[in-house]
């Protein structure tokens, strides 16, 4: 597949090249304020309402899938505009290279080592703790109709959990969410739906929704699944716009983890004669699919008069796996280094977010939580109840980037990566950074010292060249590595 070029993906500046690009837009945030005041004056009922906010996320996507980001393998119009609606930030990592810690963290704002999630589940009795403080917690008391649509995988979807879940482990409803429309999350029919291919093509026949089967006569049923996540995310819209009332609506697309399909018309057409392999053309078609439910999302967000008072944000649980781009960078899905943590991200608010930006500085999945709150009016939660950050100030173009001390990753050996490669050597367990160093471990002892900054290849190992700067990293490393976990959800804590 077409790769791109390095370009601003992969060049981190230093913060003082980045703040210096923060000035060319200061101009234009200072007009689009007001502006949004004159409009909030012609709108007086609109400015007291809290926005809407929908949380867009995909599944296995490279950081250089979308063509906003570079890529060329596949074209996708619907990101690409909601990009220059708002801002693309072409450093911003994934709180983890595999899925289930991505997802806690997006949902908490906190790193997933704090509950102890070192890897995906597996589909067994593992979960999200109830305890948990999750977006929709968080929105609801202020008003907020909340509901998630699509792939969850933070557990308590298994037939059984649903038919008794006052006596099983939490699902969605505990979580936040006031509706949900998920696939059954249990090894079987998913793992025979995998193994023959149709876990997207009968994606409908294996659903619940609200803790109860959706039957054959339901419309979803013959569905395909990134098609009826669609269907589902406007239904909701309609009805959230009937009610009056803000919402979160929080929809996280399966596409394009395998098993990789032949996605719906227009898109398999569109690339099913590329000169590439079967599965490539497959995962090409899955990416235009979930491009256009994107588009249909923020279409139903126009038609009915709500973008304007809606953040949007879209990004990827975890670098791309064995299909996607992921560009120049090192390693891939289930591996620490840059190709298995860098992923693309969107956020779109008009009035609020200056459109047209793209910006360099780091930003990561922990800091959703926090942004939303900020946007909410809820201001930012307690240093020690989230590890992330407001990205408000910064994208609106009212200051600088948030100062960031270490940001850490933990993630439990896996030995293959999920690409056409080896897995880099030797295994990487943890990833301590500082601005541009990064420090990567097995269980605390060191093992490489990157400046991503100036190597974002990660090709120069510094660690015997920079032992100050090592051993600093290590030291923070360690201790939390060594702090306490809410093990709540573990099966066997």
């Amino acid at each position: 597949m077409g790769q791109a070029k390095l370009g601003d993906n992969g060049n981190m500046r230093s913060a003082n090249a980045s703040r210096l690009t923060r000035r060319s837009f200061l101009a234009a945030s200072v007009s689009s304020s007001l502006l949004a005041a004159r409009q909030a004056q012609d709108q007086p009922s609109a400015a007291k309402r809290p926005p809407n906010v929908v949380l867009l996320l995909a599944d296995d996507m490279g950081c250089q899938d979308p063509s906003c980001f570079g890529g060329s393998a596949v074209r996708t119009p619907h990101l690409d505009a909601l990009a220059a609606s708002g801002v693309k930030l072409t450093n911003f990592y994934a709180a983890s290279a595999v899925c289930t810690p991505s997802r806690a963290a997006i949902l908490t704002g906190r790193y997933p080592l704090r509950f102890d999630i070192r890897q995906h589940f597996a589909d067994d009795e593992n979960h999200l703790p109830a305890s948990a403080q999750t977006i929709g917690k968080r929105l609801q008391p202020l008003g907020y109709a909340t509901a998630h649509v699509g792939k969850w995988h933070l557990g308590g979807l298994h037939v059984e959990h649903a038919a008794n879940r006052a006596h099983s482990v939490p699902g969605p409803l505990q979580h936040g969410f006031q509706h949900y429309l998920c696939q059954i999350e249990q090894q079987e029919p998913r793992a025979r739906m995998g193994r023959e291919r149709t876990l997207f093509r009968q994606g409908g026949t294996c659903l619940l929704r609200n803790d109860q089967r959706v039957g054959v006569d339901d419309p979803l049923f013959s569905k395909h699944l990134t098609e009826l996540i669609g269907d589902e995310s406007l239904s909701l819209l309609q009805r959230f716009h009937q009610q009056d009332t803000p919402f979160f609506l929080n929809v996280w697309f399966l596409a394009p983890h395998t098993p990789y399909e032949p996605a719906p018309e227009p898109h398999w057409s569109r690339y099913k004669d590329d000169p590439v392999s079967e599965d490539q053309r497959y995962f090409r078609s899955m990416v235009s699919c979930l491009d256009a439910q994107v588009g249909r999302i923020v279409a139903k967000l126009e038609e009915l008069g709500l973008r304007d008072n809606t953040l949007v944000l879209f990004t990827s649980d975890n670098g791309g796996a064995w299909e996607a781009n992921n560009g120049p960078f090192k390693g891939g899905k289930t591996d620490l280094h840059e190709a298995g943590i860098r992923v693309p991200a969107i956020l779109s608010w008009p009035g609020r977010i200056p459109p047209g930006q793209s910006l360099t500085d780091v930003a990561h999945h922990t800091d959703i939580l926090p942004t939303i709150c900020a946007a909410a009016g809820l201001g930012m939660p307690d240093a020690q109840e989230v590890d992330g950050h407001n990205l408000l100030p910064w994208l609106s173009g009212q200051a600088e980037a948030p100062e960031r001390d270490v940001i850490f990753w933990q993630l439990d050996v896996y030995r293959t990566l999920q690409r056409h490669t080896k897995k880099p050597e030797p295994f990487v367990t943890e990833v301590a950074r500082r601005g541009n160093w990064k420090l990567t471990a097995r269980d605390g002892v060191p093992l490489e010292l990157f400046d991503v900054g100036a190597d974002p290849l990660e090709a120069r190992n510094l660690l015997d060249a920079q032992p100050e700067i090592a051993n600093q990293l290590v030291e923070a490393l360690r201790a939390f590595l060594a702090a306490p976990r809410d093990r709540g959800g573990k099966r066997n804590p």
